[in-house]
C-alpha cells in the first residue's frame, strides 16, 4: 500500500508530515469545516448540559457532567481530542488536535490557553507541510491565562503553566514553568 493510501487522519498521529499536495488532504479540510459548524452552535449556548453534548459530538466521546467548559472554544477538528473528567475550560480557549490532545482529570485551563498540537517544518522548502504531535495534560495541571502548550509537550502532574508562558517542552510533575519560552521556576511541594 503506497504512503498516501493510508488514512491520512492516522498518517498524522503517527507523526508524519502531510504535504499539501497529498491526495487526501482535502479531508483535512472538509473535516475542519464539518467540526466549525458544530463549534459554533456550542459556542452561541449557555446551557452547561448542551455545551458539554455538543462537544461530545465534536469529540466523539462522553464529555462528563462534571466537566465545565466556558464558550467559545475553537476545535479544528476535535476528535483527536480526550477531556476527563473534573476538568475546567475557561473561555477563549483553542485547540488544533490533528497530532491529539489528552486532559486528564481536574485539569483547569484558564482564559485563552492555546493546545496547539499541529505544526510546520522549518524549512522553506517544506513549510506548508503539516506536522503533528500529541499533546498531554496530566491530572490536576493548571495552564495559566493566554498560555500556549505547542505540539510533543506533555505537562506534569499538579504542574503550573504561568500565564503567557509557550512551553515547548516537557514540564515535570509538582512543577511551576514560565516565560519565552518556558523554564522551570520552581519546584511544588
Amino acid at each position: 500500500m503506497n504512503t498516501s493510501d493510508k488514512d491520512i487522519f492516522e498518517r498524522l498521529r503517527k507523526g508524519e508530515a502531510i504535504s499539501p499536495d497529498d491526495s487526501q488532504s482535502g479531508r483535512l479540510r472538509a473535516a475542519s469545516y464539518a467540526t466549525m459548524e458544530l463549534v459554533q452552535i456550542m459556542n452561541n449556548s449557555s446551557n452547561p448540559e448542551e455545551i458539554r453534548i455538543i462537544l461530545g459530538q465534536i469529540t466523539e466521546s462522553e464529555i462528563d457532567a462534571s466537566t465545565a467548559v466556558f464558550p467559545p472554544l475553537y476545535i479544528n477538528y476535535g476528535k483527536n481530542t480526550k477531556i476527563g473528567k473534573n476538568v475546567f475550560i475557561n473561555f477563549g480557549c483553542t485547540f488544533l488536535d490533528l497530532g491529539s490532545i489528552t486532559i486528564e482529570d481536574y485539569v483547569m485551563l484558564a482564559p485563552g490557553v492555546k493546545l496547539l498540537s499541529e505544526s510546520h517544518p522549518l524549512s522553506s522548502e517544506n513549510r506548508q507541510s503539516l506536522v503533528a504531535k500529541p499533546i498531554h495534560i496530566k491530572r490536576n495541571a493548571w495552564i495559566g491565562a493566554n498560555a500556549t502548550i505547542l505540539q510533543g509537550v506533555t505537562v506534569g502532574e499538579n504542574a503550573v503553566v504561568a500565564a503567557g508562558a509557550v512551553v515547548s517542552k516537557d514540564v515535570p510533575d509538582n512543577a511551576v514553568v514560565g516565560g519565552i519560552p518556558a523554564k522551570l521556576i520552581r519546584a511544588i511541594e
